[in-house]
């Protein structure tokens, strides 16, 4: 390549010699970022979604791909979440996004992602998997029994019926009538520490 064609492909030269002359746009690309394509152009279809994380309700426009090698040609392929944007025909949000709901694709295909249960016993120093009905009755078993170790029937002379035995911290992936239904659940309970990462 000679020098002349280094200096073509330099950035300077082209904004003073193109018609970008403030450098927005053809100018500052490279050639990497003008073979690069949006992962929405290799979606499929787009599914209309709300985003889960606080109570605003801002809508998302949910891009999926059919994942066409993923099932050996057996069978329907499977689709797969290739991104997530704001939905700009929201009268909530109007197509944006805070930093938290646009990062929410990590969610659905983030490679920290769990997809069984993992118990580490007291003083064990490993994780072990566990079935989910295992999991469901240990936790059951263990409210019960905090329940009923830190049940209060009165205290200082006035009537409670409360427990201190537990308390709840809802989480802010879960959506507005999951944190509903807990917020219900522990309240009926006894508990009176309830809580939500959101507001937090």
């Amino acid at each position: 390549m000679t020098p002349w064609n280094w200096v073509q492909r330099w950035p300077a030269y082209r904004q003073a010699a193109g018609k970008d002359r403030l450098g927005l746009g053809a100018a500052a690309k490279s050639a990497k970022t003008q073979r690069i394509t949006p992962r929405t152009k290799t979606a499929d279809k787009v599914v209309k979604s709300v985003c889960p994380y606080c109570a605003v309700g801002c809508a998302q426009n949910v891009y999926v791909a059919k994942d066409r090698g993923g099932s050996g040609g057996m069978g329907p392929p499977k689709e797969r979440v290739v991104q997530i944007e704001g939905d700009p025909d929201s009268p909530v949000s109007r197509g944006r996004l805070c930093p938290k709901g646009s990062a929410s694709l990590q969610l659905t295909t983030g490679d920290a992602r769990q997809y069984q249960v993992l118990y580490r016993r007291p003083h064990g120093t490993e994780w072990e998997r566990l079935d989910l009905d295992t999991a469901m009755d240990m936790i059951a078993d263990r409210v019960i029994k905090a329940r009923n170790d830190g049940w209060q029937w009165e205290h200082g002379g006035h009537r409670t019926r409360r427990t201190m035995g537990f308390a709840s911290l809802g989480g802010a992936t879960l959506d507005n009538e999951e944190n509903y239904l807990i917020k219900k659940l522990f309240t009926a309970l006894g508990a009176i520490q309830i809580e939500n990462q959101a507001r937090i």
